[in-house]
């Protein structure tokens, strides 16, 4: 049986019909827009991805494509490249900035000149880096440039490794020979310095490098003026384990795996150098920098240092422990930037002459 539909029936049909036609398109549109939206939004992510990832390689790229020979390609205009072989078959690249104030003096004088200035009276520390890399990392420059600021001569070391591990240096990176590496530095320095003060600044691998040095220059009967250690582990075990400093390092510290395939070319080597037990045995004087914020040493490391270093020199002058905020954001790299770190080691290196 039909149902019969009457004219307002009708109308109200063919309205709810328009409506329903009209509607529809604009149903699609919005829900287009929706998917359009979530599909920027997964590009946008992935690229951001892609480009967190792609950076470090980018910066290890770049770092590696600079001419090392020619520091002034990077405005270091008072700096001097410099290739010493402390083995047989081993080659190591030093740069050696002089103070700012000289940096005048400095311009086109050749290795001649920079190794009388040596004997100048002004302090000169050997800058001992950390974990792969080359003497031309952004941070690596930045203590170089602080140290001159404040009229010190900076000798950055690249151990030996070669392209897979430091610079354009070569040979095989060993505990025994990162070690040589710096007592051949040291006594070249000593050389050509006179009386002025020799001293080691080591970050993070080259805290290791530095303490390891300095016992064995104690069993030689010599020792650095004074030993400054940034970013310090308590062992190079713990340390090579670890990731390889650079700027995004928080990124990859997010995923442990990265590690095993990227930029440690330590991992699989015998490194022990243990700044704990070294500095049971070192009486020199000690400083120690380290960020709250580390996120490669944790900061405990460096109280533990402290502890250690105070009870075996028995004294409060000769051991300092400078910790900096961790809401300044240094992290594990950071500290050549703190407006407060020329006059912090002003002040040790004043101290070591009085």
């Amino acid at each position: 049986m039909k149902k019969r539909i009457n004219k307002s029936e009708r109308k109200f049909q063919s309205a709810g019909g328009l409506q329903r036609s009209s509607q529809k398109p604009k149903d699609l549109n919005v829900h287009a827009r929706s998917q359009w939206r979530w599909t920027w939004t997964k590009m946008a992510l992935l690229s951001l991805c892609i480009l967190s990832a792609s950076v470090p390689f980018l910066l290890h790229l770049l770092s590696d494509s600079i001419d090392l020979s020619r520091p002034s390609d990077i405005g270091l205009n008072h700096t001097l490249n410099i290739y010493l072989k402390p083995e047989e078959g081993v080659k190591v690249g030093v740069w050696h900035t002089v103070p700012e104030h000289r940096w005048k003096e400095a311009q086109g004088k050749d290795l001649d000149w920079y190794e009388k200035a040596l004997g100048d009276g002004s302090p000169i520390f050997i800058y001992l880096h950390g974990n792969k890399g080359n003497r031309s990392a952004l941070h690596r420059i930045g203590i170089a440039n602080v140290l001159s600021a404040v009229g010190i001569h900076v000798l950055a070391l690249d151990y030996r490794g070669g392209l897979k591990c430091f610079g354009d240096s070569t040979g095989e990176p060993t505990e025994a020979g990162l070690c040589t590496d710096v007592l051949y530095l040291y006594h070249w320095v000593k050389a050509r310095s006179g009386n002025s003060l020799v001293c080691v600044w080591g970050h993070s691998l080259g805290s290791g490098v530095a303490t390891t040095t300095a016992v064995k220059l104690l069993e030689q009967g010599k020792q650095f003026d004074a030993i400054i250690l940034e970013g310090a582990f308590l062992n190079a075990r713990m340390e090579t384990n670890k990731l390889t400093e650079h700027p995004f390092t928080w990124f990859y510290w997010k995923f442990p795996y990265i590690q095993y395939f990227l930029f440690n070319p330590l991992k699989n080597k015998d490194l022990n150098l243990p700044n704990h037990e070294n500095l049971q045995k070192i009486r020199t004087p000690l400083m120690i920098l380290h960020a709250e914020d580390d996120h490669l040493v944790p900061f405990a490391s460096a109280q533990e240092l402290f502890r250690t270093a105070k009870k075996a020199q028995n004294s409060d002058e000769r051991v300092k422990l400078v910790p900096f905020d961790a809401s300044l954001g240094y992290l594990h790299n950071g500290l050549y930037k703190d407006p407060g770190l020329p006059n912090i080691i002003r002040e040790f290196v004043q101290s070591l002459m009085t």
